[in-house]
């Protein structure tokens, strides 16, 4: 990642707003500061705990150029303020547009084809807290059987590259086919998506107007599609499951699989980054490889 990710470009859009030295204490290297809040994206650390990775990992300490025998690893105060900078200037859907930028530039253009899904992240449901009560930004919703308590990340997905070229993010009570304008970039002839963005027709035309519906077809359960529907679904299913790669690499890989603030602006600002740091990742070999040629 030390190779892949555009850390030029990254910090051009931060230096603005990042402190200038002055009369007080010096600020910290902008490019160390990002490479320590990326290093908590990757891991899925905390504040104290991106601080105490620093002392505990060389390899870490090398990755964001930290030399102990120069100068402390940021502490967790200082990690903290980076990221409310972050949140405050909304960087986070900036780092995502630039990141997508840069790999057009590389050669991964935006096709015509276009999957979308949503995922939930959990948010704690206990009232044991400060305010004694839950995050009031977030809601539950049922999935199957089972209640859930948290947000959700909408994103769509471009179908023949399998990189992610929108995303939102909304309490968890927010049904998935009501995003579906915000998840499409208005060039498409053919969506996807499950049965929850079934009948989301006028939906699509209206954002893209050469758009074909491909979501999948949903009855009262599944002994009511025809034979020829299951067909069509098990076809589409095929393309739509592509989607399902880029929520392993976020959940899995980087361990996003709940919430770590209160209110959906901050967590918003974190799934940008992630999201953004998934396509890197997603990409990054073909990147290398790019660099070598």
């Amino acid at each position: 990642m030390d190779r892949v990710v555009p850390w030029g470009e990254l910090c051009a859009l931060i230096r603005p707003v990042y402190p200038k030295a002055g009369d007080g204490r010096p600020p910290i290297e902008l490019e160390l500061m990002l490479r320590v809040y990326f290093l908590q994206q990757w891991f899925n650390l905390s504040d104290p705990a991106v601080e105490e990775a620093m002392y505990d990992s060389a390899s870490m300490r090398a990755f964001a150029g930290v030399d102990l025998g120069q100068q402390a690893a940021p502490d967790e105060s200082t990690v903290c303020r980076f990221r409310h900078l972050l949140e405050q200037h909304g960087l986070g859907e900036k780092i995502f547009a630039q990141v997508g930028r840069h790999l057009q530039r590389k050669g991964w253009k935006v096709s015509n084809g276009t999957i979308v899904d949503a995922t939930i992240l959990n948010a704690p449901s206990s009232t044991k807290n400060a305010a004694g009560e839950r995050d009031p930004e977030m809601h539950q919703t049922k999935k199957g059987k089972d209640w859930y308590f948290g947000m959700k990340a909408h994103i769509g997905v471009d179908r023949k590259s399998k990189l992610i070229h929108s995303v939102v993010a909304t309490p968890a009570n927010v049904a998935d086919g009501n995003m579906m304008g915000e998840l499409l970039h208005g060039g498409e002839t053919h969506v996807w998506g499950d049965a929850a963005y079934a009948g989301r027709t006028e939906k699509i035309r209206a954002k893209a107007p050469g758009a074909r519906d491909f979501t999948q077809r949903r009855g009262r359960g599944y002994k009511y599609l025809s034979a020829h529907q299951r067909r069509l679904n098990r076809s589409r299913s095929r393309v739509r499951a592509r989607v399902e790669h880029m929520f392993g690499v976020i959940k899995r890989v980087f361990g996003f699989v709940k919430v770590r603030y209160r209110g959906i602006a901050k967590n918003a600002n974190r799934l940008f980054v992630t999201c953004a740091l998934a396509n890197l990742f997603v990409v990054r070999h073909r990147l290398l490889r790019l660099q070598e040629a």
